[in-house]
């Protein structure tokens, strides 16, 4: 094969596959509507998952918090926080048929990046959730 096709064939390829990366990449970036959301998920210390989203809303930031332990009628002991302020604090119990409960906030949009940490602990089991996301 001589110099010329070898190159041609080499920017063919190239350029397949830049359009086949783009076109894999283009339903990834276009799935959460480009809303700079951002989702984390995770175990807890026993059993039990926990999720955690933010995304910015009308100058807040809209929380959300999800633990799922797959037991009903379990109470759980629940903090939020903002760069190591305090936005939530109280005890959820986890609802049939799931066994799982969720906070929801809309706090404060603060300064630069957004540091969020939610814990949730269970003092019977003594099983604790803690995650984190920055926005």
């Amino acid at each position: 094969m001589n110099h010329r096709l070898t190159a041609r064939l080499g920017i063919l390829g190239a350029t397949a596959a830049m359009l086949v990366g783009g076109i894999a990449a283009g339903p990834a970036s276009a799935k959460n509507g480009n809303d700079n959301r951002v989702e984390r998920s995770g175990n807890c210390t026993a059993t039990t998952d926990w999720k955690l989203k933010a995304k910015p809303d009308d100058g807040r930031i809209e929380v959300e918090f999800e633990v799922d332990s797959n037991h009903a009628g379990q109470t759980w002991a629940v903090r939020i926080a903002d760069n190591g302020v305090q936005v939530f604090s109280g005890n959820r119990m986890t609802q049939p048929p799931s066994g799982s409960f969720s906070v929801e906030r809309r706090i404060a949009n603060r300064a630069g990046v957004d540091h969020i940490r939610a814990t949730a602990h269970n003092a019977r089991s003594g099983e604790t959730c803690t995650g984190t996301v920055q926005l």
